[in-house]
């Protein structure tokens, strides 16, 4: 059985169960029935059914909202993430025909040479809670029009997007068979991997998560794409607009209550900068109001669960007595306490403290002085993960010039914590391995394959 907790109140939102392994089998074998026939219909009818079920999801976002608050306690206030899933999908709806064409190589009296892009066949989609609807449209939207069938299993903590996603796209015109919304165990998921049942398998997740999706697959050579842990720095150079800085950086680790795969979970600033810096991030937080996020004033939500508040509050706790300062008065947050956990900003903090090094997926950041870019890139690369990186300058070659030196995924200029779908998302180190959205999701979710046809 799969149970929603509320964050809100600690009530169960939701149950539903889960497959055994002969009904996932058997969905399994429905799905690879069905997607042959999916994959031969024409490109831009694939395409026209994908962008209808995105509009559907539209439709249902006074309904949505409302739910995800008491699903991962996000405040209603921010209206979804509807702009951000019509985005991505928009973006790789209008790239499919350049991404999936053939490559001729020659068309000749005698000899036509081409490449083409095929479908895996069936595609697992593994979804977390904290972005449920936009981490599941990277894959979903351009698997689907790629010709794969996709069966999508989303995190116990938000079950009810699954269901969600299913009616929109079902009532597109997607078939039920081509897109399954499953409510599968760790084992039985497991279980079907290792039987080969998936061309590809797609995880957003803890590290732990994705090493067992690569155990799973260990010999069966199902192509794996994984998202999983992150550390991502900001850093201010001493020529950067202090106050763009603060704002960007802190709401980058703060919102969603810093459940976000991409916030910024530590801060370097110059030394010329720092004070001015953390004066005005400590201003931020001290404005934000944390309470139940159906109430329309509140700012900052509950976490998912108390579990990741408590590691949140050992780590910081940690560091305090490791010589850590904490800035933000306690006063100013009465109801942190269980899944509600005030917003903390921590100075004098260091490399040994753990809320440096260990992914905290939580509302605090640590900020530390430096004295210059060799010091900055050196801390930057001094973590497991590798997903984003921020720089504040104004000077655009020298940022680029420290990106090509800084160990990430991508390398934001003046920005931070966006997903642009026209650029391939991926990591590096621990934080996974392959690639979403652009071109190369599209190449990843298809294989070539070669024509070498000698005309008679």
């Amino acid at each position: 059985m799969i149970t929603c907790i509320s964050p809100i109140d600690g009530s169960v939102f939701a149950e539903r169960p889960t497959l055994t392994l002969a009904e996932a089998k058997g969905a399994v074998a429905e799905a690879r029935a069905a997607q042959a026939t999916w994959a031969a219909l024409p490109l831009e009818d694939r395409i026209a059914r994908v962008q209808a079920g995105v509009a559907n999801v539209g439709a249902m976002n006074d309904a949505i909202v409302p739910e995800l608050a008491h699903q991962m306690g996000r405040p209603v206030r921010y209206g979804g993430e509807f702009g951000g899933f019509n985005e991505r999908a928009t973006y790789m709806a209008g790239i499919a025909s350049e991404a999936l064409a053939d490559i001729g190589i020659e068309d000749s009296d005698s000899f036509r040479r081409v490449i083409k892009r095929v479908p895996h066949g069936l595609v697992l989609v593994i979804a977390p809670w904290n972005y449920p609807y936009m981490t599941a449209i990277n894959t979903v939207a351009p698997a689907l029009i790629a010709g794969n069938a996709v069966m999508l299993k989303h995190a116990s903590q938000t079950p009810l997007v699954g269901e969600r996603l299913a009616e929109a796209f079902h009532a597109a015109g997607v078939p039920e068979a081509v897109f399954q919304n499953v409510f599968l165990d760790h084992q039985t998921t497991s279980d079907l991997i290792a039987a080969k049942s998936f061309g590809f398998v797609n995880f957003t997740g803890s590290v732990s998560g994705g090493q067992a999706i690569e155990r799973a697959a260990a010999g069966t050579f199902t192509g794996l794409g994984l998202e999983l842990g992150g550390k991502d720095p900001g850093y201010v150079r001493a020529d950067a607009n202090v106050e763009a800085a603060a704002e960007t950086l802190i709401d980058g680790a703060m919102f969603n209550a810093g459940q976000c795969c991409c916030g910024i979970e530590r801060i370097y600033v110059h030394e010329d900068v720092y004070d001015a810096f953390v004066a005005r991030a400590v201003s931020i937080v001290e404005g934000y109001k944390l309470g139940n996020p159906l109430d329309p004033e509140t700012t900052l939500g509950p976490m998912a669960q108390p579990r990741f508040a408590d590691l949140v509050r050992a780590q910081t706790a940690e560091a305090v007595e490791m010589g850590a300062k904490a800035l933000i008065n306690p006063a100013l947050f009465p109801q942190d306490g269980g899944a509600y956990l005030m917003p903390q900003i921590l100075t004098d903090v260091t490399h040994d403290m753990r809320v440096m090094r260990e992914e905290s997926f939580g509302p605090v950041v640590g900020i530390m002085r430096v004295s210059d870019d060799d010091a900055a890139v050196a801390l930057m690369n001094d973590s497991d993960y590798g997903l984003t990186a921020s720089i504040w300058t104004g000077d655009a070659a020298a940022a680029e010039a420290l990106g090509d030196r800084i160990e990430t995924g991508t390398v934001f200029l003046n920005r931070a914590d966006y997903l642009d779908p026209a650029l391939c998302w991926t990591g590096c180190k621990d934080t996974g391995r392959g690639g979403g959205l652009s071109v190369i999701g599209y190449h990843n979710l298809t294989r070539p394959k070669s024509y070498h046809l000698k005309k008679a």
